[in-house]
């Protein structure tokens, strides 16, 4: 089959441009998407910024997670789950930083925590791209490391978490997003 030159720059362009409206409805430009997103971290010591203090080398823990958008902000919904702390986790967050710096609180999940919490909160356009674009992380932290103990920064990728029922959350979280309500 000989598609000449008209032909290979039709199917290029056609290629091209599916892909970058799929690339657009993806990264939140259209204000249509509401399907869930998936959401994972895996937390550690050795990824904390500053390095925590006398932390186990087994410590860690899992964040998993689901983004719903709508309209200019969406809504996360998380389970996270942790182990080997020095001592109990007293707040867990989602900041707003690339690996290796620190950012600002733009959801706070629990506090005091207990592994395994689960929970919903509305967050804003600027939290989603972060969310999307590998510039969030979540830690949690305790008494002998209040700055954090483990963090684990968040990607996209896996099956998005269903938001929990109303009589199984564990948590009531307050949303310090700045940016939030829109």
């Amino acid at each position: 089959m000989n598609l000449g030159r008209l032909g290979i720059g039709a199917l290029t362009a056609a290629v091209f441009a599916v892909g970058l409206w799929a690339g657009i409805g993806s990264a939140g430009w259209l204000n249509t998407d509401v399907q869930a997103v998936g959401l994972t971290g895996t937390l550690g010591a050795a990824k904390e910024v500053p390095k925590p203090q006398g932390v186990s080398a087994n410590a860690g823990g899992r964040f998993a997670g689901g983004l719903t958008r709508s309209g200019t902000g969406g809504s996360v919904s998380w389970r996270l789950t942790f182990h080997g702390l020095t001592g109990k986790a007293a707040a867990a967050h989602i900041h707003l930083a690339k690996p290796g710096k620190v950012g600002g609180v733009a959801v706070a999940l629990c506090g005091p925590c207990r592994s395994g919490t689960r929970g919903t909160a509305k967050v804003s356009a600027r939290t989603i791209a972060a969310l999307l674009g590998g510039g969030a992380y979540v830690n949690v932290h305790t008494a002998k490391n209040p700055a954090g103990e483990i963090r684990g920064q968040i990607r996209k990728g896996g099956t998005a978490l269903p938001p929990p029922t109303t009589t199984t959350t564990s948590t009531t979280p307050t949303y310090t997003d700045p940016s939030y309500p829109p």
